[in-house]
C-alpha cells in the first residue's frame, strides 16, 4: 500500500495516509484512458448542427429563365447550392454522437489514471476543503500553498457550494465531487488534489475483495 503525505489548505504536513492498491495500485493501461476520454468527449457533443440542402430551401419553383437562347448557363432552380441563398452541398444534419463503454473498462480507466498520477508524484491529499465564505482569495491562497501552479481537479468527498463558487473564477483549478469523477478530468489536469474524505469514498465504491465462490 503506497503511504502519501497529507496537507492542510496552509499547505503544512498534518500526517500521512496509507492509499489502498486496489484503487491507487493499478497498471497503468494507456489504450483504455485513451478509449474512456472519446467516450467522454463524444458524449459531450449536442449534435444539433443542421443546415438546408437544395431541396429544403424555400423557393426556387420556377425556372430562372428558359433552357436554350439566352447566352447563359442552364438553370433549373434559384435554390441550387451555387445561387446566393441557395442550399447546402452534403449539408450537416443533426446526429447522435454518443459512444458506449462499458462500466467495468469505464472504472478501470479512472483506477489505471489515478494510479499513474500518484506514481508520477502528481497527487496531493488534504486533510479537509473548507472556505470561511465564499471568496476566490481563499481558494487562491490554497492554490499557492501546495504550489499547484498548473491546471489542477480538486475533488471532494461532496459538493460544497462555498468551494465551487471560491474556486470558479480561478481559470486553472476545477472542482468536482467523488461522483462526477471521470478519466478525461483525471488526465486533462496536470495535477489532482482528494481530501481525506473523497479518498475513503473512492475506495469504498472502486476497491474490492477478492472472494472464494463455493461450487
Amino acid at each position: 500500500m503506497a503511504n502519501v503525505k497529507v496537507y492542510n489548505m496552509q499547505g503544512a504536513e498534518v500526517g500521512s495516509l496509507e492509499l489502498s492498491d486496489e484503487v491507487f495500485g493499478v497498471e497503468y493501461n494507456e489504450p483504455l484512458i485513451h478509449q474512456a476520454v472519446v467516450t467522454y468527449l463524444a458524449n459531450q457533443r449536442q449534435g444539433t448542427k443542421s443546415t438546408l440542402t437544395r431541396t429544403e430551401v424555400r423557393g426556387g419553383g420556377v425556372k430562372p429563365w428558359r433552357q436554350k437562347g439566352t447566352g447563359r448557363a442552364r438553370q433549373g432552380s434559384t435554390r441550387a447550392p451555387q445561387w446566393t441563398h441557395g442550399g447546402v452541398v452534403f449539408a450537416p444534419k443533426s446526429r447522435d454522437f454518443s459512444k458506449k463503454m462499458n462500466i467495468s473498462a469505464r472504472r478501470g480507466a479512472i483506477l489505471s489514471a489515478l494510479s499513474k498520477k500518484l506514481a508520477d508524484g502528481e497527487l496531493f491529499v488534504v486533510d479537509e476543503l473548507k472556505v470561511s465564505a465564499p471568496k476566490t482569495k481563499e481558494m487562491e491562497a490554497f492554490r499557492k500553498a501546495l504550489k499547484l501552479e498548473k491546471r489542477t481537479v480538486v475533488v471532494m468527498e461532496e459538493k460544497d457550494e462555498a468551494v465551487v463558487l471560491a474556486a470558479r473564477n480561478l481559470p486553472t483549478l476545477s472542482t468536482i465531487s467523488v461522483g462526477e469523477i471521470n478519466t478525461y478530468e483525471l488526465v486533462a489536469n496536470a495535477f489532482v488534489v482528494l481530501t481525506k474524505g473523497s479518498v475513503e469514498a473512492l475506495e469504498a465504491m472502486y476497491g474490492f475483495q477478492d472472494e472464494e465462490v463455493e461450487a
